[in-house]
């Protein structure tokens, strides 16, 4: 079986790495142009001949066809284009992050305000948030209580945000997840 080699760099990024030229040691390789027009079947000696004449290099696109794919083209330049182009995807990429927002099955009426206007802050700012409450001693008896805190509380936020996953007791921690409101 066939697998391509990986490298390691130092970022610790493992990029896979193509066969190109020498490397490809197959009997018969189906052969592109760099324009994408294909070439035939023919040996990997003259598939590298041809590349050879144009100065380019011979890259194995498909190793797992029958035959194998290589096409024809300039392989640092296209290596420099993918890395540009996964750099640009990484840049675009939004990371959404779980903010966690702690109240108490005895919260006080600001305090609980305070709290919902920081995780409508989270909420603006594209993240998730989980909101949990610990029961300690007496309140594990009544958890019903922390469940109306809960219920409370989404009051507060509920023109910013959805319940993703409702109120629920998890041992001694009652907790809800909440999602942005998804703009139209």
């Amino acid at each position: 079986m066939f697998c391509y080699p990986l490298i390691f760099y130092p970022e610790g990024k493992l990029i896979k790495e193509l066969l190109i030229n020498s490397d490809i040691r197959e009997k018969e390789v189906r052969l592109l142009d760099s324009d994408g027009t294909q070439l035939g079947i023919m040996s990997s000696r003259e598939a590298n001949a041809l590349a050879d004449e144009k100065n380019l290099d011979l890259v194995m696109i498909s190793p797992t066809a029958k035959p194998p794919v290589c096409k024809i083209m300039d392989y640092g330049k296209y290596r420099y284009e993918t890395t540009k182009r996964e750099k640009e995807n990484k840049k675009n990429q939004k990371v959404v992050e779980v903010k966690e927002v702690w109240l108490s099955a005895t919260i006080d009426v600001g305090d609980l305000n305070t709290k919902a206007k920081q995780a409508n802050k989270f909420i603006s700012d594209g993240n998730r948030v989980r909101v949990s409450i610990r029961l300690k001693g007496r309140q594990q008896a009544r958890p019903e209580l922390a469940l109306k805190v809960m219920t409370d509380f989404f009051e507060l936020v509920k023109e910013n945000a959805q319940m993703d996953k409702p109120p629920t007791t998890e041992g001694r921690v009652v907790a809800m997840l909440l999602i942005p409101i998804a703009k139209k």
